[in-house]
């Protein structure tokens, strides 16, 4: 149960990046108000939150339906954490996780950024939901340890809320750099988790048998 908790926080905090969406958040609401602040957070974390769960409940369905094998799913998830993790490592922006600088010139032209670009695709990007559905997936058939993805995706949702309320501070205190650094440590730690599933997917295939 503890190595489910932690592989899925590692792999969600990573593929959400609180301090990333912090700091993009603090650049879009420089010029808002606390109250609205406050308001674009809560909003943006509740429909990201909801996208997610959605995907966890019903990626095994979609998957069944497109006739999508768990090994399948695990490797190719695999390769794009692993392309995402690179991305990281090397402090290059990834549109799986991060809105392209036309959507962020975009997003500078709304008043209420809390679904476009905060709830999707900065928080609820196109790398967590490929990932949360991966990690449901991993635990098939084991209502507990799926119970414990869930837990950890409303844990790091909430480290991210915590993360924009307090992203002023945060990017202040951190600077460029200092986000840069946790980034590249964080795409690390998924490289090496994207490539246990690559490897626990050609397992699962039985490729690796033949």
């Amino acid at each position: 149960m503890i190595e489910t908790v932690s592989v899925a926080l590692a792999t969600l905090f990573t593929t959400v990046g609180p301090l990333d969406v912090a700091a993009v958040f603090a650049a879009l609401t420089v010029n808002a108000t606390a109250s609205e602040r406050y308001a674009y957070a809560l909003r943006g974390i509740t429909i990201a939150t909801v996208l997610l769960a959605l995907f966890a409940l019903t990626g095994d369905f979609l998957l069944t339906s497109l006739g999508i094998s768990i090994a399948a799913l695990k490797t190719s998830g695999g390769v794009l954490l692993l392309l995402i993790a690179i991305d990281m490592v090397f402090a290059r922006a990834s549109g799986a996780v991060t809105t392209t600088s036309q959507e962020t010139d975009e997003a500078r032209l709304k008043r209420d950024i809390s679904v476009f670009p905060l709830a999707t695709p900065l928080i609820a990007g196109p790398g967590a939901m490929g990932a949360i559905i991966l990690l449901i997936s991993d635990a098939k058939g084991d209502m507990g340890r799926q119970a414990l993805v869930l837990l950890a995706l409303l844990i790091i949702m909430l480290a991210t809320l915590l993360a924009l309320l307090a992203a002023i501070r945060i990017q202040r205190f951190l600077g460029v750099i200092g986000i840069q650094v946790i980034t590249r440590i964080s795409g690390i730690l998924l490289a090496a988790l994207a490539v246990q599933f690559i490897f626990d997917g050609i397992v699962q295939s039985g490729i690796a048998g033949r």
